[in-house]
């Protein structure tokens, strides 16, 4: 059972509420596309999911239709009494709070440990410890949040391993970007170290109400093992304060861009042409020129 565009004016209605422009609200009111999200999210009994922004709860009982524990967290008091009303009896979980906010090792639990390399000591199986199972978040995220929001999720949430978020178009296409590609910039950099990202479908402004003036589309994360730049090598702070610094002056060459934080004899040991842009480097090649060049004291 999901919301019809009917239904979603009607409980709207039932309750004299309307939606919130402050919180970038435009509820999903289209049962094919939240069936669709569901569908791509991949998850199932035994999944444990977070939904940020559950709203009238649309997508939360797409997704608790299909089996997987749901926990749906909503910032508007106003809506929450009528998600709790909407998903009653579905063994969904809702928490008042805002996401940006909020205590996530409180509420997920601190996730795994980060993945090392060589043997260890395995001690699941019989009389061992299984680690518990990760999470998946899967939202229709608020416009003007969900660029900080995915970036604060992958630095401090290790927790949720995999995302399946729906967010504004050109977000999306910034997200999963790539080097050379028109959108790549500070942030598909940051998604790129600790994930890999594609866009896996787009959601037309026509399924939503309000009718937002932009379409929107569907981006997967996978968190990767660990990070592409190994954080014992290089510091992440140091990394990124480059990366930005980058990417502030991005029609400059690096060698003028990075001038104040980067020694010229740095690019040649990184295997960096000091002639190339921002744009042009990956995070692997970032976190070489990272490593070769030592935070200024």
């Amino acid at each position: 059972m999901t919301h019809s565009r009917a239904e979603v004016l009607g409980l709207l209605a039932a309750h004299g509420l309307r939606p919130s422009r402050a919180l970038g609200q435009n509820f999903v009111a289209d049962a094919n596309t939240v069936r669709r999200i569901s569908r791509l999210a991949g998850v199932g009994p035994g999944d444990r999911v977070v939904e940020i922004g559950a709203g009238l709860g649309s997508l939360t009982l797409a997704l608790a239709e299909t089996g997987a524990s749901v926990t749906a967290i909503e910032v508007d008091r106003h809506l929450v009494p009528v998600l709790r009303e909407v998903v009653g009896g579905a063994g969904v979980t809702v928490v008042q709070a805002d996401a940006m906010h909020l205590d996530w090792a409180a509420l997920l639990g601190p996730g795994p440990g980060p993945a090392r390399s060589g043997t260890s000591c395995v001690t699941g199986g019989p009389g061992g410890t299984q680690p518990a199972r990760p999470w998946v978040l899967v939202a229709n995220l608020p416009y003007n949040v969900a660029t900080p929001l995915v970036a604060d999720l992958l630095d401090g949430v290790p927790a949720i391993s995999r995302m399946l978020v729906m967010v504004q178009r050109e977000v999306a296409e910034r997200l999963a970007a790539g080097p050379g590609d028109k959108a790549y910039g500070a942030v598909s950099v940051k998604v790129a170290y600790w994930a890999t990202a594609s866009v896996a479908g787009r959601v037309p402004a026509t399924v939503f109400f309000p009718r937002p003036s932009v379409d929107s589309a569907l981006v997967s994360i996978v968190r990767r093992p660990a990070p592409a730049v190994d954080a014992a090598v290089v510091d992440p702070a140091w990394l990124f304060r480059l990366v930005r610094a980058g990417f502030a002056t991005r029609r400059k060459m690096l060698r003028g861009a990075l001038a104040d934080l980067v020694a010229p004899g740095s690019f040649a040991a990184a295997g960096v042409d000091p002639a190339a842009r921002a744009e042009q480097l990956g995070v692997e090649e970032w976190g070489r020129l990272a490593a070769c060049s030592p935070p200024p004291s």
